[in-house]
């Protein structure tokens, strides 16, 4: 497994979160929503890595996915973009 994430999502998360070097992104699994699991959705925060099983790292900041949240992605690649419309995160899996 692996995290993608599209050139216009890096630099959403530099704009939208004021995200600079040497932190880090963390993409959790949430009750609610519609998403890869029915009743789940994937959320984004700002964080810094416990046991992380999956990363990505670009201009010194980490993309994350802890351990404990694996299991909603069923062994599927997550794919981050940006929905121009909406000017929001878009997620796929591969």
């Amino acid at each position: 497994m692996e995290i993608k994430i599209s050139d216009d999502a890096f630099e959403w998360f530099n704009e939208e979160m004021e995200v600079t070097a040497g932190e880090a992104v963390r993409f959790f699994v949430r009750y609610g929503g519609s998403g890869l699991q029915p009743g789940f959705s994937l959320g984004v925060t700002k964080d810094q890595p416990h046991e992380a099983a999956i990363e990505v790292e670009k201009d010194q900041v980490t993309y994350f996915i802890e351990q404990n949240d694996l299991w909603y992605f069923d062994g599927k690649n997550l794919s981050v973009s940006v929905n121009d419309e909406l000017d929001e995160l878009d997620y796929s899996y591969e």
